[in-house]
């Protein structure tokens, strides 16, 4: 069921939002070679705490995960999607690209937001794929305007994708946006493909986590031991950007921004 948020709810989630911007704009700044992934969901978690505000993802348990996310902040490196788990032993090198996943509750309601990051200077295939990947999250959040339905928000997503003839891009397709608010993962799902005029129409107090993630090669992904890291089935790169915004009268409100 989707769930419109009330006036005040929305007013705590702007308040988060702007919380969780902050937050993972502040570790952004930190990210060079040799800091390693679990340094990074250490000060993401003291960022959040600091502010007063509960990371939302540690210890969240979805419905059929064999153990709870044991961290933070998700951090994936290159060909890791989403849902890297943080470790002492992973070090950032130069020439990596890093996805940074947060989600944070206030006052009781949820954000989500997610971005990519170069470490140090990185290749122009790399680079590219981050630009790019940017792009279409902002491609989506302009097509998520009221009247429109959520397979709108898809298709332009998957228009943009694949009418690029500088690459073939995969689209991950086992992964999507959601709801959020009262949870970190509520209805609707949202695909990153998908055909205009299909599934639920947009509505004005709709609070939504719009996140494409788009690989360099396949849009296949497998998952790994820990069953949680998910990466590229043929081991290429993937980027991963993400904001909650919120539907209204006019245009789409992007609620993750310290702006």
């Amino acid at each position: 069921m989707i769930i419109i948020k009330t006036l005040e709810e929305i007013e705590i989630i702007r308040e988060g939002g702007k919380h969780l911007a902050t937050v993972l704009y502040k570790i952004k700044e930190i990210i060079k070679p040799g800091i390693s992934t679990k340094d990074l969901d250490i000060y993401a978690e003291k960022l959040i705490r600091d502010l007063g505000d509960t990371p939302a993802f540690l210890n969240y348990r979805p419905e059929g995960a064999s153990r709870p996310f044991p961290a933070s902040l998700c951090v994936s490196v290159n060909d890791e999607v989403v849902h890297g788990i943080p470790s002492k032993k992973r070090i950032l090198k130069e020439g990596d690209i890093v996805s940074l996943d947060l989600g944070l509750k206030h006052k009781g309601l949820f954000t989500d937001m997610a971005i990519t990051v170069p470490v140090g200077k990185v290749n122009m295939i790399n680079q590219k794929l981050l630009e790019i990947t940017e792009q279409v999250l902002q491609v989506g959040i302009d097509s998520a305007s009221l009247g429109n339905t959520i397979g709108d928000i898809s298709n332009s997503i998957e228009s943009f994708i694949h009418s690029r003839k500088d690459n073939k891009y995969g689209i991950v397709e086992v992964l999507a946006g959601h709801g959020v608010g009262r949870a970190i993962h509520e209805d609707p799902f949202i695909p990153n493909f998908g055909k205009k005029g299909t599934g639920e129409k947009l509505l004005p107090g709709m609070v939504l986590a719009i996140e494409p993630m788009i690989n360099l090669g396949t849009k296949n992904v497998t998952i790994d031991n820990d069953d949680w890291t998910f990466r590229t089935a043929d081991r290429k790169n993937s980027a991963h950007f993400e904001h909650t915004i919120l539907i209204t009268e006019g245009e789409a409100e992007i609620l993750t921004t310290n702006f």
